[in-house]
């Protein structure tokens, strides 16, 4: 099947089946304002961290929580984005460690808002106030920091350093924490540290950066605008 071929085959099942959370959804929700799609995996409310299955596009269960603490934000990942070379070297440029790669998924993002959001599986629209810059057994590991658009509490901020400090220490601890399973192979645990907190700007270049090394990845620029 060549390419042309497979374009139109791409835009009749899109209309038919319901798009994967990673490719067929896209990264703005309106670009020029910088409101994302971020898709939502976990809630605040959830004993079980769930986590995308990439090759089906459903929810699976990743791991139970082992631990009584939770995430004070929705939690999910950036479609159409990646953390490869890019992310990587924007890490790496900022820190100077030169062994640091990518850890090959899409953009975590935690949105804050004080409604009850019960259960995942969801799309939300969201605005980037900052990030956390997160190194996970020398992965790079960003979780981008937004509120959900309009919140009634958290939908005013643009910028991290506007956001409450206990509500950031709690999402550090959670990032710190949360891992703190041993591999059944090594015994040993998952080390992860949070070098930095950074505002919306540098979030941008972030999302900027996980976009490219996506579209360098699965080139669906290409395939989408062939599409059209």
């Amino acid at each position: 099947m060549d390419e042309k071929e497979f374009s139109k085959l791409y835009k009749m099942m899109s209309k038919l089946l319901r798009p994967h959370p990673w490719h067929g959804i896209e990264l703005y929700d309106s670009r020029e304002e910088k409101i994302l799609n971020a898709y939502i995996e976990i809630v605040p409310s959830d004993t079980v961290k769930y986590e995308l299955d990439k090759k089906t596009g459903y929810l699976k269960v990743d791991r139970p929580q082992r631990f009584s603490n939770i995430i004070p934000a929705l939690y999910g990942f950036l479609p159409q984005t990646y953390s490869g070379k890019n992310v990587a070297e924007y890490s790496i440029e900022r820190l100077g460690r030169n062994s640091l790669k990518g850890d090959m998924d899409p953009l975590d993002i935690c949105v804050l808002t004080e409604k009850n959001v019960i259960h995942g599986d969801l799309i939300v629209n969201a605005i980037p106030i900052g990030g956390f810059r997160m190194i996970d057994h020398g992965e790079v590991d960003d979780k981008i920091i937004a509120v959900l658009k309009d919140d009634a509490v958290f939908g005013e901020l643009r910028d991290i350093k506007h956001c409450p400090d206990g509500t950031l220490s709690r999402l550090k601890h959670y990032f710190l924490t949360y891992k703190q399973i041993p591999d059944p192979d090594t015994d040993e645990v998952a080390k992860c540290e949070i070098t930095h907190i950074y505002g919306h700007e540098e979030a941008i270049e972030v999302i900027e950066c996980g976009e490219a090394d996506y579209h360098g990845k699965y080139n669906y620029q290409k395939l989408e605008s062939s599409v059209k």
